[in-house]
């Protein structure tokens, strides 16, 4: 039994549901009441399927359907469920369905594996609220609690506020033993356009690029727009807009397909006729080799730090920084051997976008796969992959969970 492409097409539509921006894109933020409706509706699925449902301490859920063997370590399939504002309804959520969709059929196909299997759906994958990877990073012990303990949102909501509104028990444990996981399969949307445009519906990843992201806050002095004279001003959006024209070229000089984005600028006090005293943006460098991620990184500092005088300060935050990854090689070859099986063409690629995958290959077995991105479009309303590839996706994920659950 393979795979149901209506069931699989239902879940990503009554997920896409559960948004602050209903017409504009999917956007649930991390423990925000849209998160708490799309928790609710995972956990019901999952039990659908035959899974113990347990959460952690960060509110990352687990679906879990017992092995024969007794205390044997699992084989995790899934993803995150949160989004990036007015963001798609692929992006994350897919592979969560994948994962449950990859449940259903062990148990529509009644079977009990050697090995436990168990679905994941992970929070603040994307950092659009407190910082990026932060539920696998949880997982993996890559953040320690009193790491996130002082992480805020951009409103000043710290993450631990934000679990308690929203009612999850933060005494369960967060880390979670590397010995009780066997593997972990992830699927995810590409994101870009090299699957569609070749016509090839898997894309197999043997590596992720590394990654940093910074936060840099510009500190000036607030003053009336109209009576203090341009040359006594200490303005924090003009020393921050001479920054950030400063650094795509860094990417550009470092090449080696070295990217550099400014993602997210507040302005305070952001009134017409007051000069801003306090400007934060954000920097997140990107590259297959960590060297070019180092060397872009020291200069994006040495600029910053060039901008400080008497009317203005600087501070650079640095909130994530991720290697470059290779995955598992025994599990590439599970994955295109399934991909052979089930007589789906598929390639070998890299990663440009960070994925989870990359936080859980530091301490277990990891497959990753990607479905082919309609116009290579994601992070936006317009995000969209058929159904018919996600199927094949899970039909990938089924055959290699079966048999590494297997022994």
């Amino acid at each position: 039994m393979k795979a149901n492409n209506e069931r699989i097409q239902k879940s990503v539509e009554e997920l896409s549901e559960f948004t602050k921006t209903p017409g504009n894109g999917v956007t649930r933020l991390s423990y925000s009441k849209e998160d708490l409706k799309a928790r609710k509706y995972i956990k019901e699925k999952m039990k659908e399927y035959g899974l113990a449902v347990k959460e952690d301490g960060l509110g990352n859920m687990f679906g879990k359907l017992e092995g024969k063997m007794k205390d044997a370590p699992s084989v995790i399939v899934g993803s995150h469920f949160d989004s990036v504002p007015n963001g798609g309804a692929y992006d994350g959520a897919a592979g969560v369905i994948a994962g449950l969709e990859v449940a259903a059929l062990f148990q529509q196909n009644k079977l009990t594996p050697n090995y436990p299997l168990e679905v994941i759906a992970m929070i603040e994958e994307e950092g659009s609220r407190f910082r990026g990877l932060m539920g696998s990073s949880g997982i993996t012990g890559s953040i320690k609690e009193s790491d996130f303990k002082d992480v805020r949102d951009f409103d000043g909501v710290s993450a631990t506020e934000a679990m308690s509104n929203a009612g999850l028990d933060k005494s369960l444990p967060t880390y979670r033993d590397p010995q009780t996981i066997k593997a972990f399969l992830e699927m995810h949307i590409e994101q870009g356009p090299i699957l569609e445009e070749n016509d090839i519906p898997i894309g197999v990843v043997q590596s992720i690029v590394g990654l940093t992201q910074l936060n840099v806050t510009i500190t000036g002095r607030a003053g009336h727009a109209g009576t203090t004279p341009m040359d006594k001003r200490s303005d924090a959006v003009m020393a921050a807009t001479n920054i950030i024209s400063k650094l795509p070229q860094l990417a550009i000089n470092e090449g080696n397909n070295t990217v550099l984005t400014v993602g997210r600028l507040q302005v305070s006090p952001n009134a017409a006729n007051v000069i801003p005293d306090d400007v934060n943006f954000t920097i997140d460098i990107r590259s297959g080799k960590e060297e070019h991620i180092l060397n872009v990184l020291k200069n994006v500092r040495e600029i910053i730090r060039s901008y400080n005088s008497s009317g203005i300060k600087t501070s650079v935050e640095q909130r994530l920084y991720i290697k470059p990854k290779a995955l598992s090689e025994d599990i590439h070859s599970i994955l295109s051997g399934a991909c052979a099986n089930l007589n789906i063409s598929h390639c070998t690629m890299n990663s440009g976008a960070g994925h989870d995958a990359m936080v859980f290959s530091d301490v277990t077995d990891v497959g990753l796969i990607f479905v082919p991105s309609k116009n290579g479009l994601s992070h936006c309303p317009e995000e969209f992959t058929h159904e018919d590839d996600l199927a094949r996706g899970a039909n990938v994920l089924y055959e290699t969970a079966k048999k590494l659950t297997e022994g």
